[in-house]
């Protein structure tokens, strides 16, 4: 394994390395988008076809190399920041395709994260616009605040308040947002509101590393099923597995839409957690929130008591496939005959990219059949909270990786992230089941066979 110390040092020449020239224009001086990034693109167009917004509209202005261009008009002082300067950003989904893609390596993915702090500090939102994003921020990184939410939602669910209020039309005159929103909430049981997560399960046999898991605030309450088959994978592969019970959101929702502050209080509390409770690794089965908190070097850069103990923090994060296919198994797989479908999460393929070791990990089943979706690099419309503060271009998206996930054909879906779980569900066929990587690899390791069975482990 990669050991940290050699790790933490790159990240801090990273994030030293981002901030090269001032404010102007449209920016204030607190780390606007750097000068030498902007001049990194040479607008070649590879990023285009890449792009989800380029594709959905063929708009110049909505693709990487024309918001960078936008960039560079702002600290010009050329353009003011005004609805149209917002809304071509607000359209970015942050899926970091344009970075995989780029030949020249610019760094878009450093540029659009410096762009939204700046709108979020010097644009006025428009009321609506701010009561739903504030409705957002004050549910979904709070646990204690969603369980009660996702209980009211069984409820809705199972009692056949949704059936009725279809029947009757009422969810179509819903406005836009607030119809996305409903249609994305998880088929729900109670078992899975209610359920806690272990502070501390034991490797099986003889400990060969001692694991900090992040338990997450949406993954917890509506996936912890993928957080129980994570904690026995680890288990079964050798891992100590600890679950802090006072770790908090990590932020990742908070600084992918631009609100700085927030995202560096919550990742304080993650880096204080979890050096508290002595872990070789951080293992994370949301690939937002394993992008995100790989960053915490660049968000803390400013905080002289955090800096260096965040590049450290997050030289030791893992995504759980990494990790599994670094420690290799030791646990015996029963077949699982099957053909899936595996979906690349941007965060995941783009932002770390980890593209192999999910593959890897999956076909250490044996029988199971891992097969590629056409368009892999065109993200599916979740991105972070895009597709409720976005719902037109995010069903358009949807909709879109649906149509080349079904020329597949696959017994089931397979991808990284509680976001892509969400979106892709709500537009696929209700009989092909979704997993995550780590439910297939416990199901082996238990002798099940989720897939011909359709149990009760499947998304």
């Amino acid at each position: 394994m990669t050991e940290p110390d050699s790790q933490h040092r790159d990240v801090l020449s990273v994030a030293a390395a981002i901030d090269t020239g001032g404010g102007g224009g449209v920016f204030d001086t607190h780390h606007p988008p750097s000068d030498e990034l902007i001049d990194d693109c040479v607008h070649c167009g590879f990023c285009l076809p890449t792009c989800p917004t380029y594709l959905l509209e063929g708009n110049e202005a909505n693709s990487p190399r024309g918001r960078i261009y936008l960039m560079e008009l702002g600290k010009a002082g050329e353009v003011p920041m005004d609805q149209q300067f917002v809304d071509n950003f607000d359209a970015c989904l942050g899926c970091m395709a344009c970075v995989s893609a780029c030949p020249s390596g610019v760094k878009y993915d450093q540029l659009i994260e410096a762009v939204r702090p700046q709108i979020e500090r010097n644009w006025e939102r428009t009321r609506a616009d701010r009561l739903f994003r504030t409705m957002i921020f004050s549910l979904f990184p709070y646990p204690a605040r969603l369980r009660p939410a996702a209980f009211f939602g069984t409820l809705y669910q199972r009692l056949g308040v949704r059936r009725l209020l279809l029947a009757l039309g009422l969810l179509d005159r819903l406005p836009a947002r607030l119809r996305a929103m409903e249609a994305l909430l998880p088929a729900l049981t109670l078992h899975n509101v209610v359920a806690r997560q272990p502070a501390f399960t034991p490797a099986a046999g003889t400990a060969r590393h001692r694991v900090g898991m992040l338990s997450g605030c949406v993954q917890r309450v509506f996936f912890g099923d993928v957080n129980a088959a994570a904690t026995r994978v680890l288990a079964a592969e050798g891992c100590d597995v600890v679950a802090p019970k006072t770790q908090q959101c990590c932020g990742a929702l908070s600084s992918h839409a631009g609100r700085e502050e927030e995202a560096i209080a919550l990742a304080r509390n993650i880096i204080d957690t979890f050096d508290a409770a002595d872990v070789q690794s951080i293992v994370v089965n949301v690939a937002g929130c394993g992008s995100s908190m790989k960053e915490y070097a660049v968000l803390l850069r400013d905080d002289p008591a955090y800096a260096q103990r965040a590049a450290v923090f997050s030289a030791k994060v893992r995504d759980i496939s990494e990790l599994l296919a670094e420690l290799g198994p030791v646990a015996p797989r029963h077949p699982i005959p099957a053909r899936v479908a595996y979906h690349d999460a941007c965060h995941l393929a783009h932002a770390q990219g980890i593209r192999a070791q999910p593959r890897a990990v999956l076909r250490s089943i044996p029988q199971l059949s891992v097969t590629d979706i056409p368009e892999p690099e065109v993200c599916c419309g979740s991105a972070g909270i895009y597709n409720l503060v976005q719902p037109e271009p995010a069903e358009r998206l949807g909709r879109r990786k649906v149509e080349q996930i079904i020329t597949t054909a696959p017994d089931a879906v397979v991808t990284s992230n509680a976001g892509c779980l969400l979106q892709i569900r709500r537009y696929l066929d209700a009989g092909v089941p979704l997993f995550h990587p780590v439910q297939l690899i416990d199901a082996s390791i238990r002798g099940v066979d989720p897939i011909s069975s359709r149990g009760s482990d499947h998304v």
